[in-house]
């Protein structure tokens, strides 16, 4: 059986969890969010704890067992405390700057590069450092792949756009000439 799926949810204080027929409505400090989910499975709420259970052991239901306890956890920390991803601009004269919400890089192209979030993303950049928040984890980690798939880190000198943390495998490149 599924460890993921079997795991109870709590409910932390000031979220409202409710189920209404194949979707789970959450509410809290941050927003709400709805998550629809497969009408096989059963999700219901017990002492505080959403619970997801499966019909069967077939595999469509062990598959989706996990992942729909996943995404439901996910919209209740949503609502909660939000989700945030941390880039970092990396390279000489490479910066970017927030203005009405919407991101400008100025990352070696011969023109700025300006990204406009979708709703609910809020971005903000302090020194060499963007910072993508919002409530939906799914939307903050395609916002911040968007953003560094404008200049991804090379191999050779590391410039470039990277999560902050992620590790760039550097290159030798060529042997001078004699």
């Amino acid at each position: 059986m599924s460890r993921i799926g079997r795991k109870p949810i709590p409910i932390p204080d000031g979220v409202e969890v409710a189920i209404e027929k194949t979707e789970v409505v959450a509410k809290g400090p941050k927003g709400e969010l709805r998550q629809a989910f497969n009408p096989d499975l059963t999700v219901k709420i017990e002492d505080g704890q959403v619970i997801v259970s499966r019909p069967t052991d077939n595999k469509v239901h062990r598959s989706l067992h996990g992942l729909t306890r996943t995404l439901i956890s996910n919209i209740i920390e949503g609502v909660k405390n939000g989700f945030e991803k941390k880039l970092q601009i990396e390279g000489v004269g490479y910066r970017g700057e927030v203005k009405n919400n919407r991101l400008t890089l100025y990352v070696g192209y011969s023109h700025p590069v300006v990204i406009v979030p979708p709703e609910g993303i809020k971005l903000s950049v302090e020194g060499n450092i963007i910072t993508v928040w919002g409530i939906e984890k799914e939307l903050v980690g395609k916002v911040a792949a968007q953003i560094r798939a404008v200049r991804p880190p090379e191999p050779y000198k590391g410039k470039g756009i990277r999560y902050v943390g992620e590790y760039v495998r550097r290159k030798a490149g060529k042997a001078g000439a004699r």
